[in-house]
């Protein structure tokens, strides 16, 4: 089950590196760093815009926490769409981190043997299944369709364009129902997962696109299909003056 717990792993050893990246060697610039980070905290480090850039400079990145990494990609990738809540930040970069292994984005566990490659056959699944089994793959249908519409969105509208599939608009209403579902379930509340699902359900959309633009810019700049991805992004911006 994915927690927002990355954020919480990281103690001394992750701020000493933040302060020597972020001053490398000058000594002055080190002092002012170490005394942002004992006045205001780490996240007063992990939020800065300059941190993201010391992290995709040459060196910064080859050196760096995996997990403090992509929590500092993720966290200012959502805030530059508007997504403020850290927690939230810290449940997504779980999740692709979660994710990123084997064959675990299509397991609603990482011990369950059933795999699943489309929502719909979650949502099938979830119509006769009861208990546990029912809360993961509520929680599954919201994580699996945030992975595949916010990582792989070139993908999703290639298929659409091409043999039409379901476009990107489906896979926020499926996710934001499943996380939503997920949300009043009680082993949301008994394992302190409520009140993120609910955020990742009100916020879909706008994760969703947080995740986009880290996609476009760090997975695939150079994206196969360039016409696909600014049919994409002009189908995003016409929603954005909807709304």
């Amino acid at each position: 089950m994915i927690q927002p717990n990355v954020r919480a792993s990281f103690g001394s050893e992750e701020a000493r590196w933040l302060v020597r990246l972020l001053a490398g060697e000058d000594e002055e610039r080190r002092e002012e760093w170490s005394e942002r980070l004992e006045e205001r905290g780490v996240d007063a480090l992990l939020d800065d815009a300059e941190t993201r850039r010391r992290i995709l400079s040459a060196d910064g990145i080859s050196l760096a926490p995996p997990g403090l990494v992509l929590y500092v990609l993720v966290r200012q990738s959502l805030k530059e769409v508007g997504v403020e809540s850290r927690t939230l930040a810290d449940y997504v970069t779980a999740l692709v981190l979660e994710f990123g292994r084997e064959d675990r984005a299509r397991r609603i566990s990482a011990v369950d043997d059933r795999e699943y490659d489309y929502l719909v056959e979650i949502m099938n699944d979830m119509l006769e299944a009861d208990g546990r089994r029912a809360f993961l793959l509520r929680s599954h249908l919201g994580n699996f369709a945030l992975w595949l519409s916010g990582l792989f969105p070139d993908h999703i509208t290639s298929r659409g364009h091409r043999r039409g599939g379901p476009g990107i608009d489906y896979y926020e209403e499926l996710g934001e129902t499943g996380y939503r579902m997920a949300a009043e379930d009680p082993h949301a509340r008994e394992k302190s997962l409520s009140r993120v699902y609910r955020e990742a359900a009100d916020r879909f959309r706008d994760v969703r696109r947080g995740l986009n633009q880290f996609s476009d810019e760090l997975l695939f700049p150079s994206p196969s299909a360039p016409v696909d991805r600014l049919l994409r992004q002009a189908h995003t911006d016409f929603m954005d003056g909807a709304h």
